[in-house]
């Protein structure tokens, strides 16, 4: 089973420019299965704005064939060296929900994780462009819902132009994320995921589509000035 890795890392535009037009692939970089680098953005945030696609917040989701793969790109490389200075968290499968050509591979469920304990989650997206009025229609209601959920502990969004688009979430508890799934959290907005999901099922927004869901296996660094995002297991 691969290990996965999820960077953030403030650097300046061009290096993001950079890591969009010159990504890792498995011809250039040992042991790698496949990468996605892309800009930070604040969840929520105006659709016009600065706080969307923030080239100096670099973001990289990455599957390895093993850690080794991981240690000798962040100790080797140029992009790795950039990355190393942020932080990241390195990842076991848990299980997958939809399809992406690249993680074809990977089983429904490898393991079964307990409901109390912490889960990260990563959705991907290759965007269907004439859906994208749809898709900021009915998403960012949900990144609102997502980013100002009290059992999340670090969430957002990262894009990459024109049609790639990624978010990213730990939660305290694997129950508390599934119950904002399946509407099943209280308040007036519970049930925004739930809708935009039937919205996707009843005309789909993507080309491709895929909630992967993760335990974390260990956190390196900082972000925004804090560590310890991932919370101990309950």
């Amino acid at each position: 089973m691969p290990v996965f890795s999820y960077h953030l890392a403030k650097v300046s535009p061009l290096q993001s420019l950079r890591a969009f037009a010159q990504r890792p692939t498995r011809a250039n970089t040992d042991g790698l299965i496949h990468a996605e680098p892309m800009a930070a953005m604040e969840l929520g945030a105006p659709i016009v704005s600065t706080q969307r696609m923030q080239l100096g917040k670099l973001a990289l989701f990455a599957a390895w064939e093993d850690e080794a793969a991981l240690d000798a790109f962040l100790n080797q490389q140029a992009l790795g060296k950039v990355l190393r200075s942020g932080w990241h968290l390195r990842l076991q499968f848990i299980r997958r929900w939809g399809d992406f050509p690249e993680f074809a591979d990977l089983p429904e469920e490898a393991e079964e994780h307990p409901p109390q304990d912490p889960v990260v989650a990563v959705t991907l997206a290759r965007l269907r462009l004439p859906e994208v009025r749809r898709f900021i229609r009915w998403g960012k209601p949900v990144e609102e819902q997502v980013r100002d959920h009290p059992a999340t502990t670090l969430a957002l969004a990262t894009m990459r132009p024109l049609r790639t688009f990624s978010t990213f979430s730990i939660w305290k508890s694997q129950q508390a994320m599934t119950d904002m799934v399946h509407g099943r959290s209280s308040g007036d907005n519970a049930k925004r995921h739930s809708q935009a999901m039937s919205e996707r099922k009843r005309r789909d927004f993507h080309h491709h589509f895929i909630t992967l869901r993760f335990k974390a296996l260990s956190e390196q660094g900082k972000w925004d000035g804090s560590s310890n995002y991932v919370p101990p297991n309950n």
